[in-house]
């Protein structure tokens, strides 16, 4: 069996803050032993909610941030401590589609000029020219060559982030990481640019890191899932595992927050979390998700003990799944059950 393309081991990201004059400084903890590995051709969904950690995870994998610790290996070789010119090789393999096109977007700089900047500071030059090969990139992503020289006022949202995945493959590389790249676009938009994704990958292979706060999106087009929370991942499989059948108790409250389309639909099985989600500079012990945990009401003394004890570990991070397994129908919504911060 050959190596996955991508496999990152126990990658942390810690930030010194300052609390003021005087006053010291904490340890904020965005990423805080994450593992997973990605396959060529495959997509990974990245998803959890604001603060979670996840485009913090995509920036150390781009390594536009270096890790505190922790591994992340292309092709088995370590690239965490990578620098100067080595690190220059490492990002024609690994590029980045960012969330928001305008502001990655140089205003004063042409869509063509912006394009072809990833080959010039690679030092490549394309054998068919420059600017040919800008044409057929901004061709290959739905833009009209003849465009070359406009300016990203020009166009649209979702014509932007169009320059922005043709900047991205213009190194050709293995890995695409996607930081929501489609979250500030109009609906009508996002499928469009989440379908171009999809065709690029089918005629290239190329394997994306698909971060998204949006689960309707991930569940069209990934295949690995991994959810976050508060810097780790709580749960990682499949596509149909983590949607189809979900096992912590966190991505079952993530799923059952999801809108339908259908006013006459049931709500009755809604998880609500309470409680403010916990500074990472202060996560709490054990189970970092126990202060907002629906299930552990249902637990006796002795098993809420562990969870503030031990780190669970696993492709669902739970210690109690036999618990979380049958959430829905026992979850008492009272506000004497429910879980505070501070408990």
């Amino acid at each position: 069996m050959s190596a996955p393309l991508l496999q990152v081991d126990d990658l942390a990201k810690h930030f010194s803050v300052g609390r003021g004059f005087l006053r010291g400084s904490d340890t904020v903890k965005a990423v805080d032993g994450v593992s997973f590995t990605l396959e060529r051709g495959s997509t990974l969904g990245l998803v959890g909610e604001s603060g979670c950690g996840k485009s913090t995870t995509g920036r150390l994998l781009m390594r536009l941030l270096s890790p505190t610790s922790g591994r992340i290996r292309l092709d088995g070789a370590d690239v965490a401590g990578l620098r100067g010119a080595e690190l220059q090789q490492f990002r024609r393999r690994v590029q980045m589609v960012f969330q928001n096109p305008s502001s990655s977007l140089n205003p004063r700089q042409s869509v063509g000029a912006a394009i072809a900047a990833p080959l010039q500071a690679q030092r490549i030059t394309p054998k068919e020219g420059m600017k040919k090969r800008v044409a057929t990139l901004m061709d290959r992503v739905g833009l009209r060559p003849e465009h070359y020289n406009r300016f990203p006022h020009e166009f649209s949202g979702g014509q932007k982030q169009r320059v922005g995945i043709a900047r991205a493959l213009a190194l050709e590389p293995d890995i695409v990481i996607c930081d929501e790249p489609v979250s500030a676009l109009d609906v009508s938009v996002q499928a469009q640019v989440v379908n171009l994704l999809q065709d690029i990958q089918a005629d290239t292979g190329i394997s994306y890191v698909f971060i998204a706060h949006d689960l309707s999106v991930v569940k069209h087009f990934a295949d690995q899932v991994a959810v976050m929370y508060l810097g780790r991942i709580m749960e990682h499989g499949t596509r149909d595992e983590v949607f189809g059948a979900p096992r912590h108790p966190y991505t079952r409250s993530l799923l059952s927050s999801v809108p339908s389309p259908d006013p006459s639909a049931d709500r009755s099985g809604r998880i609500r979390l309470v409680g403010d989600l916990p500074h990472p500079s202060d996560p709490p012990s054990g189970c970092v998700f126990r202060t907002r945990c629906p299930v552990l009401p249902l637990l006796d003394e002795s098993r809420r003990r562990e969870c503030s004890e031990r780190v669970p570990v696993g492709d669902a991070a739970c210690h109690h799944l036999d618990a979380a397994a049958d959430l829905g129908s026992r979850i008492d919504t009272s506000e004497e059950r429910r879980v505070h911060a501070d408990s």
